[in-house]
Parts: C-alpha cells; structure tokens; sequence
C-alpha cells in the first residue's frame, strides 16, 4: 500500500456550532479519513475528503451478517495551542483485536495513526478550546461488498470521523444511578464482548430502555452465565473501592480492555492505592455497601473518562455510595487524566502524542 494520502480539500466549509452547546456527537468538522480494501489488493487508496455520505449498496454485508468494528479516542487542545492525542496506540492495537476477532483484515496501526493525525491537522480549526471540551475520533470499518452470504467479506472500507464534543454526561461529575441487570446480558466468553463491535451496543439497548423507565441513567451487567459476577456499566468499564482498595472486574474474554480501565490502574499502582483485578460478585458488593464499605463505584471510558457512581439498585436492594457525592479517589482520577491529556499536568508515562509530530505522510 501507498504511503501517500490523497487530499481533497471542500470547497464548502461548514458553519461552526455553538461550543457552549456542543452535547456529544452531534456536530461532524469538514473531512473524513477513508481507505479500502479488497483481498486482492490489500489496504489501498488512502485518502482525506469533504465529509460526506456514504453510497453502498443495499446488498452490502454490513446490513446483514453486522461485520462492523469501531474505536473511539479523543483529541485535546492544551493552553500553549498544541493538539495532543491520548495513547492512540492502545487504540489502533484494540481495534486490530477487534478486527481478529470479527475476521477483519488487520490495518497497518502506525499508518493509521498518522492518517489521524494528518487529518486532524487538516481540520485543526475543529479542535475546540474550553475546558471539559475535546475533539472525538471515530475510526469505523464496515464490511461493503453486496453479497447475501454468511462468510467474511472481501471488500471493507475504514473511515475515520471527526466531532467536537463537550462532556459526554453534560454535568460530568455528577454521581449517577445504575440499575444492575439480571434478565438481559452483554457477552459471554467465547463470544464477541472484549471487541468493539455494532452489534455489542444494540444487544444492550433494550436493557439501557427499561433502565431509564425507572429513572436509573445505566445499566450494571452481570455475567452472562451465572449472572452473578458483575461485569460491565454501560458502555465503561466499573471500579469500587471497597475498603479502602480499590477493585474492577479482571479481563475474562467478555470485558472490553479500556483504555481509559488500564490508565487508571497504572495511576492508582503509582499513587501507592491498593487495586486489583478480579472476579467480583454482587452479593459482595451489597455485603459490603451493608457494612459500610462501600466508599466509591464509578465507570471508566473514553467519552466520560470517570463517571461517578452515586447509587446501585440491585433487585430489591438500593445501595447508596458515598451519600450520592463523587468520592476522592475518582476526583483525583479524574483530575490527573483529564490533566494530562490537556497537557495541564507533566505526563509521566509517555501517554500523549502531539498530532504535529512525527508526521511520516506527505
């Protein structure tokens, strides 16, 4: 494949939002990313273009066999006016397990993270400014040859999508309410939960539904088995501290491998707070919300970074944490990532990139 990125430039620029009024995922800047594939050539035809629609055929496999797979990272703009990404690494290496996972070909990580970069540059301007407030990258590959089989398909196109977003939650330290599921379920192991795939979000969209009726913002999951070993919140990953350690779900083959899950343990191993990863029961977690140690829960992910948890419902029980208030130790998660991305605190750990850097393509 080419190392040379074709750019075409719009002729029309779109009218900016209002960043006051940003939400999430709502406003898209002027271009896209989009390469192909085909087995006979491999990746080919890289290229940066006016951000437009799509044309596939109504045959195409995507719509029928859901051979999809997606990432989801962010850019920051810090004070100083550099733009820095946040261990895009970890991502591009994710969406490869995805890719494996789904019978994807594998794309070139490196490339890609370049191609990103290339196309930021092109939409800098896009990158927002506010505190709180960051550009969302959706890199996506869609299965696009038209043929009604049950096979992989020959034919695939990667895009990469661009939007300035506000916080995800719009108050974002704000202790939410979780319902914990026991009817519906996420994954089992041996399936496809530890992928970022389509069809993972629209298995939970009925049980997020029902949620919601009862006035509860999220969805704990159980195990799909025993229904008994919590897994997922939504679509983040779950910590508790319970008695002064912190703890979250060990990867089992149906948990995805957060980015955002593996910054915060490395932050709390080098803050000296003890955590660990391991099989969690939720007769454990209200055995210990009933005696009082249950100190903090929140969710971690890309979009929300740290999402506190203000209280659990699980079948009769309601187990209130920490009277419905952030707690200090998902404070100061929040703080250090979010600082670090913005380039407002030292990184330590070699996590952020400067999308001017490095640039390989021409």
């Amino acid at each position: 494949m080419s190392k040379k990125i074709e750019i075409t430039l719009t002729t029309q620029k779109k009218d900016k939002p209002d960043y006051n009024k940003l939400g999430f995922g709502r406003y898209f800047t002027d271009h896209m990313f989009v390469m192909d594939y085909h087995t006979d050539k491999g990746w080919y035809d890289p290229r940066i273009v006016p951000y437009e629609p799509i044309s596939l055929s109504p045959s195409s496999m995507v719509f029928h066999y859901g051979q999809a797979v997606f990432e989801g990272m962010k850019a920051y703009r810090t004070e100083k006016g550099q733009v820095l990404l946040f261990r895009p690494d970890k991502n591009l290496s994710r969406l490869n397990t995805s890719n494996e996972r789904l019978d994807i070909p594998a794309v070139d990580e490196a490339f890609v993270i370049d191609a990103i970069k290339k196309l930021i540059t092109v939409d800098k301007e896009w990158v927002p400014t506010a505190e709180g407030q960051s550009l969302y990258i959706r890199p996506f590959i869609i299965a696009t040859e038209p043929y009604l089989g049950v096979r992989p398909s020959s034919e695939y196109k990667l895009i990469v999508i661009l939007s300035p977003v506000g916080s995800y939650y719009g108050d974002q330290l704000k202790p939410v309410k979780i319902y914990v599921e026991d009817d519906y379920v996420r994954s089992v192991k041996g399936g496809v939960g530890f992928t970022k795939t389509s069809g993972n979000y629209a298995a939970s969209l009925k049980a997020q539904t029902e949620a919601e009726k009862v006035g509860y913002a999220q969805v704990l999951w159980l195990d799909g088995v025993e229904k008994k070993y919590v897994e997922e919140v939504g679509s983040m990953n779950i910590f508790f501290k319970i008695d002064g350690e912190v703890v979250t779900p060990a990867l089992n083959g149906s948990i995805l491998a957060g980015v955002t899950r593996d910054s915060v343990i490395n932050l709390l191993k080098h803050w000296g707070v003890p955590v660990s990863e391991k099989k969690i029961a939720i007769e454990d977690i209200y055995e210990a919300s009933k005696a009082g140690k249950l100190e903090e829960v929140f969710g971690t992910g890309t979009a929300a970074v740290i999402s506190p948890v203000g209280e659990l419902k699980w079948e009769d029980h309601v187990m209130n944490v920490n009277n419905g208030e952030i707690g200090p130790i998902s404070q100061k998660l929040y703080d250090a990532i979010t600082g670090i991305q913005s380039g407002k605190i030292k990184d330590e750990f070699g996590w952020t990139t400067d999308v001017e850097e490095l640039a390989t393509i021409k």
